[in-house]
């Protein structure tokens, strides 16, 4: 893990404690686990960005279930949800709630 600056007084002469960090110049300690975390990014099949409420189109017929419905390609989605698991989109296609891997949509 490599050692942050210091966020009270912006140096790097920083001492690593088993569980928090503290400033050797101006004494300030905070946790490890504080670190900040990356964004997450979700990208579609084209490598496009997306955001919650964008409007997305399915690029692949898409089985349901056993099989028996199937949700056709150019089939739009509107206001999508970002969330996290498997399926990274939620959204609602023809009044029904669905969830996708956003390898098989494109941002419209």
């Amino acid at each position: 893990m490599p050692t942050p600056a210091c966020p009270a007084c912006t140096l790097e002469d920083v001492l690593a404690h088993s569980d928090h960090w503290e400033c050797a110049t101006c004494g300030h300690e905070w946790p490890k686990a504080a670190a900040p975390e990356a964004a997450r990014v979700v990208k579609d099949a084209n490598g496009n960005v997306l955001a919650d409420g964008d409007t997305v189109a399915l690029i692949k017929d898409l089985k349901l279930g056993s099989g028996a419905q199937v949700l056709k390609a150019g089939t739009k989605a509107k206001g999508i949800r970002l969330v996290d698991g498997d399926h990274e989109v939620s959204c609602k296609i023809e009044g029904m709630p669905v969830g996708l891997k956003a390898c098989f949509v494109k941002k419209v």
